[in-house]
């Protein structure tokens, strides 16, 4: 037998890396947030979804795409999952603890991006549950405010605890060092569907009757000046695809850019 027979299978090179668990966070029984470390060829813009995940009991990686919630400037990687009991994935990576290692895709894509919008003056972020991930990102984008006048973050969730996570996350915006001096653009817009809120309704239902117009003081959806993101539940956003194009918005991709945006490769 040589030697060569008995040295370890070598990776390759699109294989993950293996990255280490910063930190993690508990929001509800639900939802959780966790970062890891970042490394140093990988480049994604603020939007994208990467391939996250762990090793599975026979070896192979159990992965599955996961929207990258931290801007592309971090030094980490942030991310904002769904607890699934009996997910092949997410049953396991709830328990993950600082110091534990994840794996890591090494190229990001996705749609919910600026360059498949065509250049608006209103930006409205749509999403329900863990889809507010991909827009963690943009709003600590600069490229964001530079680009938009005012930029529309619109949460749905069930429960009012699932609205921790973004609310948080808007309420440190004056601090952050790139867009703090933005922070005053950006509108959290945020409502309830199972527990008792101040806004006690589905965002689809805001739309259509007018009050998160009314509420924000702005005009309905004009494909002249406004531009939309979308993510969450499928329900979500087929409701939300259906109201856009009603208005005479045109879906975008990175090949050709239009009026609004979908992400169809992330359902949270």
């Amino acid at each position: 037998m040589t030697q060569a027979a008995d040295k370890p299978a070598q990776k390759s090179p699109n294989a993950p890396t293996d990255e280490t668990v910063l930190s993690v966070k508990h929001y509800t029984d639900r939802m959780f947030a966790f970062r890891i470390t970042r490394p140093g060829a990988f480049r994604f813009r603020s939007g994208e979804f990467v391939m996250i995940g762990l090793e599975g009991p026979t070896g192979k990686p159990l992965l599955r795409a996961y929207s990258i919630a931290s801007p592309s400037w971090d030094e980490e990687l942030e991310f904002f999952s769904i607890k699934v009991p009996d997910g092949p994935l997410t049953s396991k990576l709830q328990s993950i603890q600082p110091g534990d290692t994840v794996l890591l895709g090494r190229k990001s894509t996705g749609t919910l991006v600026h360059d498949a919008l065509t250049p608006g003056r209103r930006l409205y972020l749509f999403s329900t549950g863990t889809g507010i991930a991909p827009f963690a990102s943009i709003i600590r984008d600069p490229d964001t405010y530079e680009r938009f006048e005012q930029v529309i973050l619109t949460h749905t969730c069930r429960e009012v605890g699932e609205l921790k996570y973004g609310q948080e996350l808007v309420a440190a915006l004056p601090d952050d060092p790139l867009v703090g001096e933005h922070a005053h653009r950006l509108v959290h817009y945020t409502t309830v569907t199972r527990e008792p809120w101040h806004n006690q309704k589905r965002i689809t239902t805001c739309m259509e009757d007018g009050q998160l117009y009314s509420d924000l003081g702005v005009p309905p959806l004009d494909p002249a000046v406004d531009r939309v993101m979308v993510c969450g539940s499928m329900d979500m956003i087929n409701d939300i695809k259906a109201l856009t194009e009603n208005a005479g918005f045109k879906e975008g991709s990175n090949a050709h850019p239009a009026e609004f945006v979908i992400e169809k490769a992330f359902v949270g």
